[in-house]
């Protein structure tokens, strides 16, 4: 049998002098008793996968609202992606694969439902701003709960590069750097990919230089970038991309913003309305109603503010929960 402490000690001896090794973790808000069988970041991977936040992120929309295909990504769906691009990325360097599948497992948890939209609209109204790598934080601190406890109790690392995968900080350890950068390489290509689907764009519209310079397929461009990463952050303790390859990436991101992102074929007017509508009314409903939250929401009252507690239940909702939860408070039973 292979136990926790033989996971330990390959690690020691497999993993690169910059990896950060399960052992040596910087603990937890709550110390816990150790698994027989698992490392702590290993914990911290099942407890996400098996939380009910991750399986929410299903039914939440990535990039395109209401697409019609059964082939667009959700925020599942892109986890998934980022996991897979980073594992490799951190295999490649033998860094802590546990950790980095852990962060990349948890790094979206925070985002609300209709994709950007309804991030927008919720820093709007939300006092303090709204920012989903925050978000995700909170729920992996405060919001998830099992029924027996609240929180999932994470190591400092996987909270830290859950917090740091965007943003000006940079995460403190270089599995965090992996997924914060893998984020970005998933998310730029995937959401090309669904935009080249949806025909909102055109292989010809793509900036040529980029494409010449990371490829002119998906798995080119990914392929490319991963190789990048790994033979530029080769026995360094900074993870990163060569120069050339990252302003080639960084160009494709602004070509996206501005011909994607912000296109009003996909922010079409009317469903960008719509999802106002529905987190406005929703936000403004639970404000004046405080006790109609679910009851594990309403229990946290005396630690959190009303405003913070309906900005958590909204930002948790799925699509098309938020939606069920509008015509269920709104909608006239005439026109159901």
């Amino acid at each position: 049998m292979i136990k926790r402490t033989d996971i330990e000690n390959r690690e020691k001896y497999m993993l690169s002098r910059y990896a950060t090794r399960s052992a040596e973790s910087k603990g937890r808000l709550k110390p816990e008793d150790k698994c027989d069988i698992r490392t702590d970041f290993q914990r911290d991977r099942d407890r996400i996968v098996h939380s009910k936040s991750f399986r929410r992120l299903m039914h939440k929309t990535q990039v395109f609202l209401a697409p019609e295909g059964d082939h667009f990504r959700t925020r599942l769906t892109h986890t998934v992606e980022v996991s897979q691009i980073a594992r490799t990325i951190a295999r490649g360097l033998a860094l802590n694969e546990d950790l980095t599948e852990a962060i990349a497992m948890g790094h979206d948890l925070g985002h609300t439902p209709f994709g950007h939209s309804g991030e927008l609209i919720l820093n709007e109204i939300y006092s303090k701003g709204f920012r989903h790598n925050v978000q995700s934080l909170r729920v992996v601190d405060v919001i998830e709960n099992n029924g027996r406890k609240r929180g999932m109790n994470l190591t400092m690392e996987v909270r830290d590069g859950i917090l740091n995968h965007t943003g000006p900080v940079m995460p403190f350890t270089p599995e965090g750097q992996v997924v914060k950068t893998s984020d970005r390489i998933a998310y730029i290509n995937h959401d090309i990919d669904d935009a080249l689907r949806s025909g909102v764009i055109g292989t010809e519209d793509l900036p040529k230089e980029s494409i010449e310079i990371l490829g002119n397929t998906h798995k080119k461009r990914i392929d490319t970038l991963v190789k990048d990463m790994i033979e530029t952050s080769d026995g360094s303790p900074v993870i990163r991309l060569s120069e050339e390859k990252l302003k080639a990436m960084n160009d494709l991101r602004a070509f996206m913003f501005r011909n994607v992102y912000h296109n009003k074929a996909v922010r079409i007017a009317e469903d960008v309305n719509r999802v106002e509508n529905i987190i406005r009314s929703l936000f403004e409903y639970y404000m004046n109603n405080f006790e109609k939250l679910p009851a594990d929401f309403v229990e946290m009252r005396d630690s959190c503010s009303t405003e913070e507690l309906v900005k958590d239940y909204i930002a948790s909702m799925t699509d098309r929960y938020a939606l069920n939860v509008y015509r269920e408070l709104f909608v006239s039973a005439d026109w159901k």
